[in-house]
């Protein structure tokens, strides 16, 4: 199986970038990424005035994937995560929602034992492998792999994991998708600014669908599916969400948009992804009974 080392890496996703590497569609490869911080932060006692914070989340690739062109879709396919054997967090000054109340720099170091994330001697977490950084070379301007958007980026979104599928709009021929951020676990918001951060290797594949154009990055898994949306408020992006699933699935049934609207009230779930980054991150989710009950397939 082919290998992307984490050597090969960006700190935007942009059209210019030279490609690391070409796979075909529906080739399946195995990419190698750095921690958020490069790696920099191995022990709790590091001087913050030697982390660089100009090497904050690379991003493996890009990947150019033959055959993928503007108005595409290509489909992402989570088949596995490794992670490595010690995650790290931080949090500070001005950084995360707590930032304000904050007067000095922490970080913790937090061992992987047993399948668990030790966060210390009384308490261990449960491991939540999941992707932060994930998305493919936008239309305009380059954007820095802190920043989410429509193609996908930095959406700390905890669904991105292992058995999840992923769906972006293909802007630049290739795609040039790109990946890092990995996270052992993180809750709904990144509240802190960091999940538990951690080096390790994705094994994914990747396929062009010629379908529908989407305009934001959607997610599928076995219990349902969601839009995923950044905009500068979380009021935003929620709202865009809702209505681009609705819009995704009034083609498949014998519904009005005030009957559908209704049943995604009733049934529907928005989430929180982040809300820490320079665009805030929500989703709306579906489950699987509703696609199932109506016999809906979105892709």
């Amino acid at each position: 199986m082919k290998q992307l080392e984490k050597e090969k890496f960006v700190y935007a996703m942009d059209k210019e970038n030279e490609p690391a590497f070409h796979i075909s569609s529906g080739e399946q490869v195995v990419v190698h990424t750095y921690d958020c911080f490069e790696n920099q932060i191995q022990k709790e006692s590091i001087e913050m005035d030697t982390l660089d914070w100009n090497r904050i989340n690379p991003a493996t690739g890009p990947i150019h994937v033959e055959g993928a062109q503007p108005e595409d879709v290509l489909k992402v396919r989570i088949d596995n995560i490794d992670l490595g054997d010690q995650g790290v967090m931080l949090t500070g000054p001005n950084l995360g929602v707590m930032g304000h109340r904050m007067e000095d720099f922490q970080v913790k170091v937090l061992p992987i034992e047993n399948g668990k994330v030790v966060f210390d001697d009384k308490l261990s977490l449960p491991l939540n492998p999941m992707i932060g950084v994930i998305g493919v070379a936008p239309e305009g301007e380059g954007v820095n792999c802190g920043t989410p958007d429509a193609h996908g980026g930095n959406m700390d979104t905890k669904r991105i994991t292992t058995g999840a599928t992923l769906y972006f709009p293909v802007f630049q021929p290739g795609a040039l998708l790109a990946l890092g951020d990995l996270h052992a676990a993180m809750g709904d918001g990144e509240i802190s600014v960091s999940g538990v951060e951690i080096p390790a290797e994705v094994t994914l594949t990747a396929e062009v669908l010629k379908a529908e154009s989407l305009a934001y990055p959607m997610l599928e898994d076995d219990e349902g599916v969601a839009t995923i949306v950044s905009k500068e408020t979380l009021d935003e992006a929620v709202d865009t969400a809702v209505e681009m699933m609705i819009d995704r699935i009034l083609p498949h049934v014998d519904m009005t948009t005030s009957e559908l609207t209704m049943l995604m009230s009733a049934a529907g779930q928005v989430e929180v992804s982040q809300v820490v980054d320079p665009l805030k991150t929500a989703r709306f989710f579906v489950p699987r009974y509703i696609l199932d009950a109506y016999d809906i397939h979105l892709f």
